[in-house]
């Protein structure tokens, strides 16, 4: 599709920004592939005319996703903003408190621009110890209740653990397992699509 005929579209129809990491950006795999092609179709299928916009970065943190969103926001005007970021956070070591700081922002941002958040929650390696982990993977909840958004309790759900789920490196979900990133999304997006 040209850009003139994206942001037409863009221009006639809601959008749903997509602010994610490699996760979401199809690594390792053709993006066609990836469980955000998937929802577009799946929005298609199923009647509803949105247009989604997939701003996702391998490697990207919540730093680099909150200073991405303020153009995405002024530019495309989303009805909904899609937020799986925070596992290179992680796995980088990052503060807990800088991560919540950072997604609290987003939604905080998101919202006063009228978007609807939905958060997707992230968990770690256990080696991250059990302070660690536990300071991280509360984020996601905590934030969901305290500005209610949308969440998503974990993304890799039915994926971690799962024979052909993960590519070779252990860490990112596989072609196949795109149809199960796409359920778990679809879930908690669908009932709100039509509010």
């Amino acid at each position: 599709m040209s850009l003139f005929a994206q942001a037409a579209t863009v221009e006639n129809t809601p959008v749903i920004v997509v602010l994610g990491d490699s996760l979401s950006a199809g690594y390792g795999m053709d993006r066609e592939e990836s469980w955000v092609e998937l929802l577009k179709i799946r929005l298609h299928q199923t009647g509803h005319s949105y247009t989604v916009l997939n701003s996702s970065i391998s490697g990207d943190t919540t730093q680099g996703g909150l200073s991405r969103l303020p153009r995405l926001l002024q530019r495309y005007q989303p009805e909904f903003v899609l937020v799986e970021l925070g596992g290179n956070d992680g796995l980088r070591g990052l503060k807990p408190e800088v991560t919540r700081q950072n997604i609290r922002d987003i939604i905080l941002l998101s919202q006063s621009n009228g978007a609807r958040v939905l958060l997707t929650g992230i968990r770690l390696p256990p080696n991250y110890g059990e302070a660690y982990l536990e300071q991280f993977e509360s984020i996601y909840a905590d934030l969901a209740a305290e500005y209610s958004t949308l969440l998503v309790p974990f993304f890799m759900d039915g994926v971690v653990f799962e024979p052909g789920m993960l590519q070779a490196d252990g860490i990112h979900p596989s072609a196949e397992a795109q149809s199960v990133l796409l359920e778990n999304v679809w879930r908690v997006l669908a009932p709100e699509l039509d509010r």
